[in-house]
């Protein structure tokens, strides 16, 4: 079995109140400590099947620019997710399945991009916005009973497992694979970095607060019994963990390593970009309201975080 990470965009961050302030509150942390933030999704070659975790953001999805009032970049882009799926020799037709961690777009861009493919959902989410008109999709309502600490599981094939991890979402999952010794977990958004993941600390991102500190808890527990590889969404320490097959020890975690950003580049565009489930928001399909003109209290339509999540797209 080979794991690889499909990366798509780099030199992002997350500042320490959009990581950890979730149950604390923002106020009590420092908007100036920015953690290294990247984009990167995975594939799961079994050597009979493809799968993919996650299909990150659209084509074309703007870049934007940093910005020093921003919670949080997703980063410049490297290359499409499609491309960067094709620089690691797999071609969409190759892919069976798609385990989606949660609806939000930088996880699922570019599903529609794979026709033949099962696309494996947490039946909670077959509603959302972002999954609509798509034909392939598998709800999910975990019939396999737990998986270790976890209460509810299916699994996908041997030594593939999704698993309901409400919180982040409602219909929020993640995946463990067990290879060689190894669990490797892929977390959505459960965590943003790995410092939370030590700190044991939510982000200010979340549908229930309650699950979401319940799921935490789960997954802490799970990495304290297992020798787990995790492996993040938007942390180039997941990539890293994984290329060094980096065992999470809770008591011993990796030093930090901050963010270096440069805010002398500005975006042109008058359109923002919510850096949490990827909607643009453009003045022009809002009779010409200005984004900075929106009330204080205005939050993105779709996943109904507010104003300091947006960049300028």
């Amino acid at each position: 079995m080979e794991i690889k990470a499909v990366k798509f965009r780099r030199d992002g961050y997350y500042t320490q109140p959009f990581v950890l302030g979730g149950e604390d509150g923002a106020d009590k942390f420092d908007i100036n400590v920015r953690y290294r933030g990247s984009l990167q999704n995975y594939v799961i070659d079994t050597g009979s099947e493809v799968i993919l975790v996650d299909t990150g953001l659209p084509a074309g999805f703007p870049e934007g620019a940093p910005e020093e009032s921003a919670m949080a970049y997703l980063g410049k882009t490297i290359c499409d997710y499609m491309d960067a799926l094709s620089d690691l020799g797999y071609k969409p037709d190759q892919v069976t399945k798609i385990l989606l961690t949660h609806k939000h777009g930088d996880h699922s861009g570019e599903l529609r991009s794979f026709p033949n493919a099962q696309i494996f959902v947490n039946a909670d989410e077959m509603g959302a916005e972002e999954l609509k008109g798509i034909p392939n999709l598998v709800p999910v309502t975990f019939t396999d009973g737990a998986f270790f600490n976890f209460p509810a599981s299916q699994k996908i094939a041997d030594g593939i497992y999704f698993i309901k991890a409400k919180g982040h979402t409602n219909g929020n999952s993640i995946v463990v694979v067990e290879d060689s010794g190894l669990f490797y977990m892929f977390q959505g958004d459960v965590t943003y970095v790995d410092e939370a993941l030590y700190e044991n600390k939510l982000s200010i991102v979340f549908d229930d607060l309650t699950a979401a500190r319940e799921t935490l808890d789960r997954v802490r527990e799970f990495v304290r019994n297992h020798p787990t590889v995790y492996l993040s969404t938007h942390s180039p320490q997941g990539y890293e963990n994984l290329e060094a097959k980096r065992v999470m020890d809770l008591d011993h975690p990796v030093p930090t390593v901050l963010a270096e950003v440069d805010f002398s580049k500005k975006a042109a565009s008058d359109k923002y970009v919510c850096s949490i489930c990827g909607y643009v928001y453009d003045p022009a399909e809002h009779d010409g309201v200005a984004f900075e003109d929106l009330p204080a209290d205005w939050r993105c339509p779709r996943c109904k975080q507010s104003k300091e999540k947006f960049n300028r797209a």
